[in-house]
């Protein structure tokens, strides 16, 4: 169904998906990637929340049909290969192409758990063919020794830089400074965001503001355990760069966007005198933006 927000006329994202030719899959990475913009239900940027609860303006629709070679065009920049089918681009083995992208040459768009609880990377095809062309002297011939030390001592990029990538995709999409903060808590453990994060109120506010990171079902411990792992920072060079993005978002939050506190509180205190609370809250400012991950 077609309605109009702000003036604007927009489009539920099942009935986008369909006028755009993708599947469900397909446009949720769309979506991600930048490539089909979306808004929330009242059509503002943000990240709280499930892809269901958004919009699609119908301007956007338009602007990606009257694109040269709709819908093949649209398609092919979110079309993703796994392990096997990425080593055929490339010609190379299915080995060769792991170890490369265990050493972070090749970073995971997308994944899912298998019913044995191990996680199966996805890659977009077209940055494989980039990596091809920018990296030819990777694909034949001895791996270079700095890259053997870190794969002999088990390092494994691919968790890593799907997170860096999706905190970067999740952190564009809102101007929100809590909801910035809260991108960045969502990577931690526990312990750490709330050695970081002292205030319970700012802790509980950062949870309901938590972003929907992925849609993947886990339907054993397994594979749930696995999803954890993926989600959450590990290593202490990544824990403490996310530590330190997240400090400095709060300290932006607090200054941009103090009465948002004030404002939970206020709501849970009305919520148990069971009458509406009594304020406004103003709106946020400034689109937050973090430095690469390493």
């Amino acid at each position: 169904m077609t309605v109009t927000c702000e003036g604007r006329q927009t489009l539920a994202v099942g009935r986008a998906a369909q006028e755009l030719e993708l599947r469900s899959g397909e446009f949720e990475l769309a979506t991600q990637l930048g490539e089909v913009r979306v808004a929330g239900a009242e059509g503002r940027p943000g990240v709280a929340g499930p892809l269901g609860r958004r919009r699609v303006a119908a301007e956007e629709i338009a602007r990606l049909q009257a694109e040269p070679g709709f819908p093949e065009a649209l398609r092919e920049r979110v079309r993703t290969v796994g392990t096997n089918e990425a080593a055929e681009l490339l010609r190379i083995g299915p080995g060769r192409f792991q170890r490369l992208t265990r050493a972070g040459c090749c970073g995971p768009v997308r994944f899912y758990v298998n019913r044995y609880g191990a996680v199966v990377w996805l890659y977009l095809a077209a940055e494989i063919a980039e990596f091809a062309d920018r990296e030819p002297e990777l694909l034949a011939g001895n791996t270079p020794a700095a890259m053997r030390v870190m794969l002999d001592g088990g390092q494994d990029w691919r968790p890593r830089q799907w997170r860096a990538r999706r905190v970067a995709q999740l952190m564009g999409q809102t101007g929100d400074p809590w909801e910035s903060a809260a991108v960045l808590a969502a990577v931690l453990p526990p312990e750490e965001t709330a050695s970081v994060v002292e205030d319970p109120r700012e802790r509980s506010l950062l949870r309901r503001l938590k972003p929907v990171f992925v849609s993947v079902i886990t339907a054993t411990v397994a594979a749930r355990e696995s999803l954890e792992r993926v989600l959450t920072a590990e290593e202490f060079d990544e824990v403490l760069w996310y530590r330190v993005n997240l400090s400095r978002a709060l300290e932006a939050a607090r200054h941009e966007d103090p009465g948002r506190l004030r404002a939970g509180s206020a709501r849970r205190a009305a919520a148990r005198r069971n009458e509406p609370p009594s304020f406004l809250n103003g709106p946020s400012q400034g689109a937050r933006t973090v430095p690469a991950a390493p």
